[in-house]
């Protein structure tokens, strides 16, 4: 299987202006086939109602980063992907800092793959676990 969608993380950052993870504050800080590390900065209008870190804040964290990740493992000649499933625990939350996301491939598959990311705080607080799988899209 080749790996035909790898780009530096200084090419996902370009990526990102104009989409969800761009108006989040997402960057990516380190990428290599089958791992992604991404992290944000924590601002009031990322926060819930009760002036904690949104969940859905952090969904988008570890989403986008197994997302990004997946370009660098899909099958030669496959149109894409889509996500089939995600899951998180959430076993901790901030109100600021910066959180951080590594992602890191379990399966990659002619038809699925298969990521989990770990999302911790700047103390090294783990504040949640995450799994996705990914749906490789037939050819192009």
């Amino acid at each position: 299987m080749a790996a035909t969608g790898f780009l530096p993380a200084d090419e996902l950052n370009a990526l990102l202006p104009g989409t969800l993870p761009g108006l989040l504050g997402l960057t990516v800080t380190a990428h290599e086939p089958g791992r992604l590390e991404a992290a944000l900065d924590v601002r009031p209008d990322l926060l819930a109602p009760n002036g904690y870190l949104h969940a859905a804040t952090v969904v988008a964290l570890a989403d986008t980063a197994c997302g990004l990740a997946t370009r660098a493992l899909l099958p030669e000649g496959s149109a894409g992907f889509t996500t089939i499933e995600l899951k998180s625990n959430f076993l901790g939350t901030v109100r600021e800092g910066r959180v951080r996301t590594v992602a890191t491939n379990v399966h990659a598959g002619r038809s699925t793959q298969v990521w989990d990311a770990v999302v911790t705080s700047d103390a090294g607080k783990t504040l949640a676990l995450f799994r996705c799988t990914q749906s490789v899209l037939g050819p192009r």
